[in-house]
This record gives C-alpha cells, structure tokens and sequence, in this order.
C-alpha cells in the first residue's frame, strides 16, 4: 500500500539520519580523545604518534600519503627525497619579548614567530596533542617545537600560543574551534582566543590568512566570531559550530586539564540573535570565572607531586552545556 511504503520511507530516512547523527557524534569524540587519525574536509590526516626522530613506518607513510593528495602525485615526492641540493631552511628564533613591551605588540611577534614556522601541508601532523593531557604535558610538548622549529597545524599553534603568552598574566587565553561546511565536506579549525584590556582576538595558523591572527580590537566576543565568520563566507563555507573554552591557567606546572568545550553553539539552530546572545553569555561567564580568582588556587607539581598525567579514555572536565544542547 501506498501508506506502509511512505511509513517505511520516513522511517528509513530517519534511521539514516540517526546513524549520520551518531558518526558525527563518533568522529567529534575521536578528535577530541586523538585516539584516531584524523579527517579535515573529507581528507584523513594523519598523527606521528612515535615522537622525533620520526620513525621509519611514520615516514613512509607521510610520502605515501604526500604522494596521494599532492597534484603530482609520487613525482613530486621522488624529487623531494632524491635531491641533494635543497636549500637550507632558516630556524625561526623564539621572541625575545620584554615585560615592558605593550601586550599587542607582544601578541604580534608570536603571531610572526608562528607563520615563520610555516603551515604543515605535509598530512602528517609532528607533534600529538592528547587534549586530556594536563596543561604541564602540553607545555613541555610546546617546549619541544620550539626547539624542532618544524611545519604545525592549527591545535599545535594555539598549544604554542600558550606557551609563549604564559608570561603576561595580563592576558587571558581561550580556545575557539569551528566547524564549517563546505562542498559535501566538513572542516575544522581552532585558534586561541585572547582577551586584553577588554577587547578580543586570537593567535593561530591556517591555510588561509584571514582565519589566523587577530589584532585584540574587537569589543566583543561576537564582534570577533562573526568576523571569523565573515571570513569564512568569503571562502565558501558556512559556519555550522563554534566550540568556546574556558579561560587557560597561566601555570605552565599545572595539571589542570584545559577546558575545550564549555559551550558547544549550534549556528543554525540557535539563529542569529541567540547565536550572539550565547557568545556574550560565554563571555560574562569568562569574567565571572576571572572576577573570582578561578577558585583555588591551580593545583601544580609542587603541590600534587602524587598526581599523574590522566589516561587516553579520562573523562573530560565538566562543563556547563550551552542553551542550545539543553
């Protein structure tokens, strides 16, 4: 009958659209834990998980799959690997930034430090970030690209942002990730936001030179995510999510986790109007958090010298969920 196909057709269509909800749920779980390699825009990246030196499985995977995405293909890696007069790449030197430099013009050598670093276009990511890593691990992780100086991605870029604006307490540091959507794929993307004075921006890198660094100009937190936004339109692609952290300790010794995903803001259920309320409900919670000292003081080494770096499957710090999730 008529009737039963059309039932049997919603009901199909709904279990399709569970089971898409369910993977993306998966694969957001899965970028976040590191426990998988990854995928940006329907491309997989992949994660050394061996440390450096690279070793050899690692790296031949990496000209493997260089070979695969690059335009031409295995040439473009034999010529690479089979030269012997490459030009020698200069090592980027680490800021030497003094206390009585303004915070922006601070802000802006790190910036610099971080594009002469250069985007890592290789597929491989060098370095593995364990997001439930305590912040302690990070920064000694941040220590060693420093001394590497080679090619990061985006998640590595604001671990280094980190790093490097722990010394201007001033400053408050958090993370903004983004989902967008564009032909048939989604991508993502993260950069450190930072609040000085009261006006926004952020430090970060990207393929793309309006989605890294911002000037602290902007009034508000809205001002600064929409024209992230505005951004990626000019690219093609719509925003879909924004993820808002909390502000990051300033204790290089702490093992406090970093709070990734304090409000999670879906950008086409929520509308424009409680799209902005929502990011300056998140800003008012940042102040009050600061407003208060944060609590007790961070628990560090020192402190809790009994306490060890959490496990991969650790649940994460809790947080409050957004309106919309609620």
């Amino acid at each position: 009958m008529p009737g039963g196909k059309t039932g049997g057709s919603g009901a199909a269509a709904t279990k399709r659209s569970e089971a898409s909800e369910e993977a993306t749920q998966r694969e957001e779980e899965q970028e976040d834990d590191g426990d998988e390699d990854l995928r940006d825009g329907g491309v997989p990246f992949f994660v050394n998980r061996g440390g450096l030196p690279i070793d050899e499985p690692t790296w031949e995977r990496m000209w493997r799959h260089v070979a695969k995405i690059h335009p031409e293909g295995e040439m473009v890696a034999q010529r690479i690997r089979g030269a012997t007069d490459l030009p020698k790449i200069p090592i980027p030197s680490v800021p030497a930034l003094q206390p009585s430099t303004p915070i922006p013009e601070r802000l802006e050598a790190i910036q610099r430090y971080i594009k002469e670093l250069q985007y890592n276009h290789t597929g491989t990511q060098f370095f593995e970030i364990k997001k439930s890593r305590p912040l302690t691990g990070l920064m000694d992780l941040a220590k060693e690209m420093t001394k590497e100086a080679l090619p990061i991605k985006c998640l590595e870029a604001v671990i280094l942002g980190i790093y490097l604006t722990n010394n201007m307490p001033t400053l408050e540091r958090f993370p903004i990730s983004f989902k967008t959507h564009f032909s048939g794929n989604y991508f993502r993307h993260i950069v450190l936001g930072v609040n000085f004075g009261g006006r926004y921006g952020a430090l970060g890198i990207s393929r793309r030179e309006e989605l890294m660094y911002k000037a602290p100009t902007f009034r508000t937190l809205s001002e600064l995510i929409f024209n992230y936004e505005e951004a990626y339109h000019r690219c093609w692609h719509v925003l879909k999510k924004v993820k808002l952290g909390h502000c990051v300790s300033h204790d290089p010794h702490s093992v406090e986790q970093i709070e990734w995903k304090h409000s999670i803001l879906d950008v086409e259920k929520l509308g424009r109007e409680d799209f902005r309320k929502e990011l300056e409900r998140h800003a008012r919670d940042m102040r009050l958090k600061i407003g208060k000292g944060t609590g007790p003081p961070s628990p560090t080494k020192d402190r809790k010298k009994d306490v060890s770096s959490p496990q991969r499957g650790q649940s994460s710090p809790h947080r409050r969920n957004s309106r919309g999730e609620r």
